[in-house]
């Protein structure tokens, strides 16, 4: 099994989690707020994901074209973006047509 960082933890922690999560946390959300389907956020996420790779390669020397990297960062950034989406959307849901649905939990919605 691979390690999921090619050039340090400091990297991937800084560039892929942090700045590349609170990215796509935040495209989610507007993706969310826009009322843009859920496929739109794994398609931007694929594209991200690839300006993700660009940077560690630009900015820490590591492997450009690296599928094992690619993967793993795009999963990162799916997974912060996919959260912004679907907070946003189970409160849309609950607070825009609250006399059909109600919040079970901060993610999801259930009728009434």
């Amino acid at each position: 099994m691979g390690v999921i960082w090619e050039t340090s933890f400091a990297s991937f922690a800084l560039l892929t989690c942090l700045f590349g999560g609170a990215t796509a946390y935040m495209a989610g959300r507007g993706l969310a707020l826009t009322w843009q389907p859920v496929r739109q956020v794994v398609l931007y996420m694929l594209l991200m994901g690839a300006a993700v790779r660009f940077l560690q390669f630009a900015l820490f020397d590591g492997t450009l074209l690296s599928r094992h990297f690619y993967v793993i960062d795009t999963s990162v950034l799916m997974a912060f973006a996919l959260l912004g989406f679907r907070l946003t959307r189970a409160r849309q849901m609950t607070a825009r047509y609250s006399w059909l649905y109600q919040a079970t939990s901060p993610l999801t919605w259930s009728k009434r």
